[in-house]
């Protein structure tokens, strides 16, 4: 049986956004992020990130310090008894003077790559999945996964909303933050399965 997936954008939603970090010093994790993520892992979903990390492409980072920095991230959630079960990222970058991430690839967001190989390594639902971020790219990437998306107000998320009312879209939901957009997933879940029953 196929399983259901959180989508997580990484920086503006999970931790502060400080550009381009290229230590985990420079990582600041909301502190209620751990909550929302253990509450994921609770409800049965998985929690997967997928984040663009053109740092790698512009050479701000160097993918062994970019691995690093997502395995200390790995290590401070199971500190507080939450997981993540997947972590996607997209190094590429069209200006990159590097030829392997000079590339139009198929998993920036907002195009849907990311979460193609997750559901493909995980075996998800992703059309009955969700996506929470922070920026614009999330949204779109939510959409076209066919997944429900939701627009955190951390990171860039109040001119995200702006950027998206001007185009003329709208997220499913609008939460002030990660924490607030898992306790509207699991009431969303919860009136689905009342509803069932």
């Amino acid at each position: 049986m196929k399983k259901r997936a959180v989508f997580l954008d990484r920086d503006g939603t999970i931790n502060k956004d400080v550009g381009y970090p290229n230590s985990f010093n420079l990582i600041e994790i909301y502190p209620f992020s751990f909550e929302a993520v253990r509450k994921i892992n609770e409800a049965g979903f998985l929690a997967v990130i997928v984040t663009n990390q053109s740092g790698v492409g512009r050479g701000l980072i160097v993918e062994r310090a970019l691995h690093d920095i997502h395995r200390k991230l790995n290590a401070a959630f199971a500190r507080q008894n939450a997981h993540f079960d997947g972590l996607y990222y997209c190094p590429h970058y069209l200006s990159s003077s590097t030829p392997r991430y000079r590339k139009n690839c198929l998993c920036r967001k907002p195009k849907p790559g990311m979460a193609l190989q997750a559901e493909e390594d995980l075996n998800i639902d992703i059309k009955k999945s969700y996506m929470i971020g922070d920026k614009v790219e999330d949204i779109l990437f939510g959409l076209n996964i066919e997944a429900k998306s939701i627009l955190v107000l951390t990171g860039f998320g109040r001119k995200s909303l702006l950027k998206l009312k001007e185009k003329g879209i709208a997220p499913d939901h609008v939460a002030s933050n990660l924490l607030a957009a898992v306790n509207w997933i699991l009431k969303i879940e919860k009136k689905a399965s009342a509803g069932a029953n």
